[in-house]
């Protein structure tokens, strides 16, 4: 397994624990943040609702995966995910479950359950099988982020709040550099042409006479502020940005 790409798929996902045994809960709660990052446990099935509505009323998202034991108080496992589908239908869940409780998981499987796991736990199994998981969550949220344009693996441009983020950290830009990328970025790499960029970057500076040579300034100071940016000069045409 790669250590480092799950590193990657995990580092932004929020997962919600469910798990009513003390013990268990302590030793598998540290096994997770080894895993992920953002990790909340919860005690029983009404603590996991009541902390799944507060996490979406603080930051208006939903936990990307909830991992729930069956057999709990204060809603067991099968009232908690038929709950949270009635929230949000496309939650994913997986389940962990003792050899004695499959007398719940026909109703689990009936309502959508992503996984199951049986107690005590394969570890090297689950571990696998979390990497796949996390993968396949971290390009879902990829190909949803509509807002997102992904320039490479780790370079991407937010459209709605005009930034530019490298491993999710920001790289400042002056105004005349966001004007431009937006532009460039927001065509689906078409050709713009030299004069349709002069003309948006410098619209508000009616005493500026801007000229080719600015715009390649521009572009000059872009390409090496941000080296993995790709804005190509087609020859007679225009500029385009690339995307690998």
């Amino acid at each position: 397994m790669d250590y480092g790409l799950l590193k990657k798929y995990t580092k932004n996902l929020n997962v919600l624990f469910v798990e009513d045994d003390i013990d268990f809960r302590k030793e598998f709660f540290e096994l997770l943040q080894d895993i992920f990052p953002k990790v909340t446990a919860a005690v029983d099935g009404l603590d996991a609702l009541n902390k799944y509505k507060e996490y979406y009323t603080q930051s208006n998202k939903y936990y990307d995966l909830i991992i729930s034991d069956i057999k709990m108080p204060n809603y067991d496992g099968v009232e908690l995910v038929d709950a949270i589908y009635k929230i949000k239908q496309d939650q994913i869940v997986v389940i962990l479950s003792a050899r004695n409780e499959f007398n719940y998981l026909l109703p689990l499987v009936n309502l959508g359950i992503y996984q199951f796991f049986t107690k005590p736990i394969n570890y090297t199994n689950f571990l696998d099988d979390m990497f796949k998981l996390s993968d396949k969550i971290y390009h879902m949220k990829l190909n949803d982020n509509t807002n997102i344009v992904r320039i490479d693996e780790s370079l991407i441009w937010d459209k709605i709040n005009k930034k530019l983020l490298q491993n999710d950290t920001e790289i400042i830009l002056t105004k005349k550099e966001i004007i431009l990328l937006n532009m460039l970025l927001s065509n689906n790499g078409r050709i713009c042409t030299a004069e349709e960029l002069i003309n948006i970057i410098w619209f508000e500076e009616f005493d500026i006479n801007a000229d080719i040579r600015n715009l390649k300034n521009i572009i000059s100071r872009l390409r090496k502020k941000v080296p993995n940016l790709h804005i190509k000069n087609i020859y007679g045409m225009g500029y385009k940005a690339e995307f690998k």
